[in-house]
């Protein structure tokens, strides 16, 4: 069964502009796949990956399969490390490729339009030859116009939900996600069972690059019960436009977590990146596009629904400080 997920959010990218009022999506540099709010990583962002895969090729137990969002800067950030292990292939074991999981697609707020979704595999596969596992089927599918924090919340839980009984049955005992700051911050709390009080809280974190790595606690089936101020929050079923195979998404709260609920033993460590620690991001209250004045201009989509930690500025020699969609 299961025994390790590790988990990391892709590294630093170029940005997108978007007017909340029209759902037009700009951006001043064009992503290789054509889509505004696609951009591809920044030479700085290739130097993060390639540390990052020199860190996943020394993990025990190895990593024996890899999800990814479909974003092209998600599958630019694993792609070091997925090449590595492909040119290192054991005998009788099956060559490494990348699980396109879409239920690990960026966090887009509540809207009146429809947000962008990833390229195609068609496209994607032209553009990452023999990267990807084209005969996988994603387990969940994000709302097109977008969630709230509690949607988020409950798409991920029914994503890891599907992962982890994937890996049960076919017998992996390790594996990599590769995700976006909001999913991996629901991400930390939907393996834990822990869902705090107010979701500003900055409990799990998501550097560019970062490694957390969660570890099974007990067996499913074996959970207790618990008391949690914010139990209701990501336990409903999901929203009938997020489609998951299977129908209900177990109670995760209370310290329960998913599948049997998981230790986090690192939170998005950043030891192995020369620069160390970089663009962090956190939740600001529950915002979403049908807020925002119209004809106003939102750095990403992200940057508008909550704020980035910069806890190391090293260049700057500056103290942290946390500014509403700065870079």
């Amino acid at each position: 069964m299961l025994q390790v997920i590790y988990v990391t959010r892709h590294g630093f990218r170029s940005n997108w502009l978007v007017d909340p009022s029209s759902g037009n999506y700009t951006t001043f540099i064009k992503s290789p796949t054509g889509g505004a709010a696609d951009p591809a990583l920044t030479a700085h962002g290739v130097d993060q990956s390639n540390e990052l895969a020199v860190r996943l090729l020394a993990a025990h137990p190895p990593i024996e399969r890899v999800y990814s969002s479909l974003y092209y800067r998600c599958l630019q950030t694993v792609e070091p490390f997925v090449r590595k292990a492909q040119e290192a292939v054991v005998r009788d074991r099956p060559v490494l490729r990348i699980r396109g999981e879409t239920g690990l697609g960026e966090w887009y707020g509540s809207a009146d339009f429809e947000h962008p979704v990833p390229a195609g595999l068609e496209k994607l596969d032209s553009l990452f030859p023999g990267l990807l596992d084209l005969s996988y089927e994603p387990a969940v599918t994000p709302n097109r116009m977008g969630e709230s924090i509690d949607e988020l919340h409950a798409r991920v839980a029914a994503t890891l939900e599907a992962l982890i009984a994937q890996c049960d049955r076919d017998g992996v005992r390790s594996i990599l996600l590769c995700s976006h700051a909001a999913v991996i911050i629901a991400l930390g709390r939907v393996l834990t069972g822990r869902m705090p009080a107010t979701v500003e809280t900055r409990d799990f974190k998501c550097f560019t690059c970062g490694l957390s790595l969660y570890r099974r606690r007990r067996s499913p089936g074996t959970e207790t019960q618990g008391n949690n101020s914010s139990a209701k929050q990501g336990t409903a079923e999901i929203d009938a436009d997020c489609h998951r195979q299977g129908g209900l998404v177990q109670d995760w709260s209370g310290g329960q977590g998913v599948s049997g609920a998981w230790n986090c033993e690192l939170n998005s460590d950043c030891t192995h990146l020369s620069l160390g620690e970089e663009r962090g991001w956190a939740f600001s209250g529950d915002e979403s596009f049908k807020d925002m004045a119209t004809g106003q201009s939102m750095l990403n989509t992200t940057m508008g629904l909550g704020v980035v930690v910069d806890d190391r500025s090293r260049l700057s020699g500056r103290h942290a400080e946390d500014t509403r969609g700065k870079l």
